[in-house]
C-alpha cells in the first residue's frame, strides 16, 4: 500500500526522538520529520505553510481561531510544557521581594502574546492578586495585528538596539519574564536574581493544588489535509505518544544513561509521585485544567476574541472518549 508523504516540522526533543530516528513511524504515513527550533517553525508555518503538520504556540493558535482563522486543526500533543514561576527574573535593586511588589513596576517580555507571557500574567493575577493593569508591560515586538487589549493595559516597545535582558542588568526595567535564563544570573555579584529562589517548592505546590502543568506548544494539522485524510490525525497522535513513552523506557534503562543526570530515575519517579504516571499528558482529559486556565487567560487578558472551548481546539475525531479507548487497549 502506498503510504501518504507527509513533511511535519518540530522541535528535537527526547519525546520526539524515535520519530526523528524513524523508530516509531506513523501508520500509513511516509513522515518527513524537520527538527528545527520553534521560533522559525512558527514563523515559517504562519507566514508560508510550508508544513502538512507543525509544532505550534498554543496562545497564538487558539487566539488565531478565536478570531475565525480556520487554517490549522491542533491534536491534543503537547511537545513542550513548562512552569513559569521559574522564569520570572527581578533586578536586585529594584525592590522586588515577592510578587505582589510588582505593581507598579516595569516588567519586560518579548511578545505580550506568547504563550509564556500569557502564563506569567495568568499565575500573577490569580495567584498573587497582581492584574495586568497594575504592572508596565515592556516588550521586544509589537501586539500583532487583530489583538485589542482593555485600554487600562499599559505597554511599551523597547527602542531599537536595546534588549530586555540589558536593561535588566541595568536597571531600566524592574523584572523580566523570559524563556531564556539572563547571563547576568550566573555573574559572581548578580545583579539579576530569581523571583522565587525556591521555584520548584513553589510550581510542585501550585501543580498539587490546581493541577496545572503550562502547556507552551501543540501540534497542528492543514484544515485541508485534515478534512481531506482525517485518519492522519489519529496515526500522527498515536505516534507522538509512543515515541513519548519509548523515551521513558529508554530514561529507565540504567544500563547506561540516557540523559546527564546521576539521580535519572529517581528524578522520574520523584516526578511520578507528583503527576502520577502520566507525567507528559497527550490527551484533552488529562490536561483539562491547564488547557481551561490557558482559555481563561486569554479571554481575561483580551487576546482572544471569544472564549473558546477546549473541545473545538482540537481534532473531533480524537476525542477524550477514543483516547480513553487506546489507553485501554495499550495503543496510547
Amino acid at each position: 500500500m502506498t503510504k501518504l508523504k507527509l513533511t511535519l516540522a518540530c522541535g528535537a526533543y527526547d519525546r520526539t526522538r524515535a520519530l526523528i530516528e524513524g523508530g516509531v513511524q506513523p501508520e500509513g504515513i511516509e513522515l518527513n520529520f524537520l527538527p528545527l527550533g520553534p521560533g522559525e517553525i512558527f514563523w515559517r508555518m504562519l507566514n508560508n505553510r510550508e508544513f502538512d503538520a507543525s509544532e505550534m504556540s498554543l496562545s497564538t493558535y487558539t487566539i488565531l481561531r478565536s478570531q475565525g482563522d480556520e487554517r490549522f486543526i491542533a491534536l491534543p500533543v503537547f511537545p513542550s510544557r513548562v512552569f513559569r514561576h521559574g522564569c520570572i527574573y527581578v533586578n536586585s535593586a529594584a525592590g522586588v521581594q515577592r510578587p505582589q511588589d510588582l505593581k507598579g513596576k516595569r516588567l519586560g517580555v518579548g511578545d505580550y502574546q506568547m504563550t509564556a507571557a500569557v502564563w506569567v500574567r495568568g499565575l500573577l493575577q490569580h495567584e498573587y492578586e497582581v492584574s495586568p493593569e497594575e504592572v508596565r508591560w515592556v516588550v521586544a515586538a509589537p501586539v500583532c495585528a487583530g489583538i485589542d487589549l482593555p485600554a487600562q493595559v499599559r505597554i511599551s516597545p523597547i527602542e531599537s538596539g536595546q534588549s530586555l535582558e540589558r536593561m535588566l542588568e541595568a536597571g531600566e526595567i524592574d523584572a523580566l519574564a523570559s524563556v531564556v535564563m539572563p547571563r547576568a544570573l550566573f555573574a559572581d555579584k548578580p545583579v539579576v536574581r530569581r523571583l522565587f529562589p525556591n521555584y520548584r517548592e513553589v510550581e510542585t505546590d501550585y501543580y498539587r493544588r490546581t493541577h496545572i502543568f503550562p502547556i507552551m506548544h501543540t501540534l497542528v494539522l492543514k484544515r485541508e489535509l485534515f478534512e481531506r485524510e482525517p485518519w492522519v490525525a489519529i496515526s500522527l497522535y498515536k505516534a507522538f505518544v509512543q515515541a513519548k513513552d519509548l523515551n521513558y523506557k529508554k530514561m529507565y534503562d540504567t544500563n547506561t544513561l540516557s540523559v546527564s543526570l546521576p539521580w535519572l530515575v529517581d528524578e522520574i519517579e520523584s516526578s511520578r509521585r507528583i503527576f502520577g504516571p502520566e507525567i507528559w499528558d497527550y490527551s484533552i482529559e488529562g490536561s483539562r485544567p491547564t488547557l481551561e486556565a490557558l482559555v481563561q487567560y486569554l479571554d481575561e487578558q483580551g487576546l482572544s476574541r471569544r472564549r473558546m472551548k477546549t473541545e473545538e481546539l482540537f481534532a473531533p475525531n480524537i476525542s477524550p472518549e477514543f483516547v480513553r479507548y487506546l489507553r485501554g487497549t495499550g495503543e496510547a
